[in-house]
């Protein structure tokens, strides 16, 4: 991602009337709302089913109204790497801001929906909702702060602490939509989720068993139930659990 592109697009955003909102807030706003200002095109999508590819022109952003959808970014060497998950009321396409075209593809992995947005009907729109305003503001915002905290942990975390870093997000992620922050499903399959934690497939297999084994999570295919989310906080080390860090939504 360009970040000056993005520092700049969240600077150029129209301002918002009281525009007060939070990323930790599931967006709700309805779509009959957001009919009164925007073409809103309904995306119904099944498992593997490409909501759109890196390279087409960028018209549109997507809100994620149902299931959960992961991004991925062409790696050097021709494989689909995993950039991020996005999940009920979060953006697609705030990354492609300031660009002629898609900077990755993002791809369902489950049923679902997502509206699709075009964009300069959504600055206009934003103007006249400042709900809408202040969550899109918000989501280039975040996707400031996870790439610069993704450059970071990459380097400086290793593997068992990237993936309690990342179940912890996922908790955090269904707290946010108002579900048990300590016993979730995740979405992704294994391989989706070594991909965007920069690991191999076989490393998160083992290091999940290893925390199961450890008391701190139970695993049982897709379902965690975190047991000790004290231990697993302290061994990523709870400093760098900032808000935001590691946003990601979510067998062996």
């Amino acid at each position: 991602m360009n970040m000056r592109l993005m520092e700049s697009a969240v600077a150029e955003l129209p301002a918002g009337r009281s525009c007060q909102g939070s990323e930790d807030v599931p967006f709700e706003l309805d779509v009959d709302t957001l009919r009164r200002y925007v073409t809103v095109l309904r995306h119904k999508l099944v498992a593997g089913q490409p909501l759109y590819h890196a390279g087409q022109p960028f018209k549109s952003l997507f809100l994620v109204h149902a299931g959960f959808i992961k991004t991925i970014e062409l790696s050097d060497d021709g494989r689909d790497q995993v950039t991020g998950f996005r999940g009920k009321g979060e953006f697609l396409g705030t990354e492609s801001i300031g660009l002629s075209h898609y900077a990755c593809g993002a791809v369902s992995l489950e049923s679902g929906e997502a509206w699709e947005l075009p964009y300069p009907a959504m600055l206009s729109a934003c103007r006249e909702i400042p709900e809408l305003h202040a969550r899109l503001a918000a989501a280039l915002a975040s996707e400031i702060r996870n790439d610069r905290t993704w450059m970071l942990n990459i380097g400086t975390l290793n593997a068992e602490q990237r993936v309690a870093a990342f179940l912890l997000s996922e908790g955090r992620r269904y707290a946010r939509m108002g579900f048990s922050a300590r016993h979730f499903m995740l979405r992704m399959r294994r391989a989706d989720m070594a991909s965007f934690l920069a690991l191999t497939n076989e490393t998160v297999c083992r290091v999940m068993t290893k925390l199961h084994e450890m008391h701190l999570i139970e695993v049982a295919r897709r379902e965690v139930r975190v047991l000790d989310d004290g231990a697993l906080r302290t061994l990523v080390g709870a400093s760098r659990l900032t808000r935001g860090e590691l946003k990601a939504s979510a067998s062996c």
